[in-house]
């Protein structure tokens, strides 16, 4: 598996101090101190996760992972932020990141976080079979949603989701269980960029009358696939 890891910090200290650990950890870390160089090295290199400040010179860490989004819709994306606004953090899930962790953090809880990452990237990778959501075909490996001729590339955290929902299609999956499962706590921020993970699948899935992922309210939500 590749362990590389692009890091995007404009804080040089900071930067030193992440890459080192990781390193410690047996990844490989290209760290840039700027959007710029971030982009550069990103269109150049392979990774396997990005880590992104948000507040970046020249280019912020949004419009980066806006960017990084357009190329590779499946590569993991975190957030280092210093910003704690409710909407800040829900711009960045709407642009496809996978996480985020507010700064100041603690290494131990960063290493964590990206192990969780690089795992769970192995465990998607393991899975080989294409499976049947009524007319579509989803490719649990590739992050592939097709009808007949038409395919969508899912970011990993929609493939992880639409997989996990799949799982247990036609069952109620408890809100709290799918967070924890996939995200590791269920804070409200974690919770929001569920919502908005759930509502791109959705239209996703719009094509096919029989597919539909309800929203059990208060309660969690439901793979519902009708037979025709």
């Amino acid at each position: 598996m590749n362990k590389r890891i692009l890091l995007v910090e404009d804080d040089q200290n900071l930067g030193f101090v992440i890459k080192d650990n990781l390193t410690i950890q047996g990844y490989q870390v290209d760290l840039c101190i700027d959007g710029d160089a971030g982009w550069l090295a990103y269109e150049r290199g392979a990774y396997e996760l990005c880590l992104f400040d948000i507040m970046l010179p020249k280019m912020d860490g949004l419009t980066l992972a806006r960017k990084v989004r357009t190329v590779n819709p499946s590569v993991p994306i975190i957030f280092l932020t210093a910003k704690s606004l409710q909407e800040d953090k829900l711009a960045g899930f709407e642009i496809g990141a996978d996480d985020y962790i507010t700064k100041p953090f603690s290494i131990k809880e960063l290493l964590y976080r990206v192990e969780v990452f690089m795992k769970r990237s192995q465990v998607m990778h393991g899975y080989q079979q294409q499976v049947e959501i009524g007319s579509y075909r989803f490719d649990p490996e590739s992050f592939q949603l097709s009808l007949g001729k038409e395919m969508k590339k899912l970011t990993r955290r929609e493939a992880e989701i639409l997989h996990y929902l799949h799982q247990r299609v036609n069952t109620v999956v408890k809100r709290d269980e799918l967070l924890i499962a996939l995200w590791g706590d269920n804070d409200y921020f974690k919770g929001r960029s569920l919502d908005v993970f759930i509502s791109k699948l959705r239209k996703y899935l719009s094509v096919e009358e029989h597919v539909d992922i309800e929203n059990i309210h208060g309660v969690g939500f439901k793979l519902r696939i009708k037979k025709s």
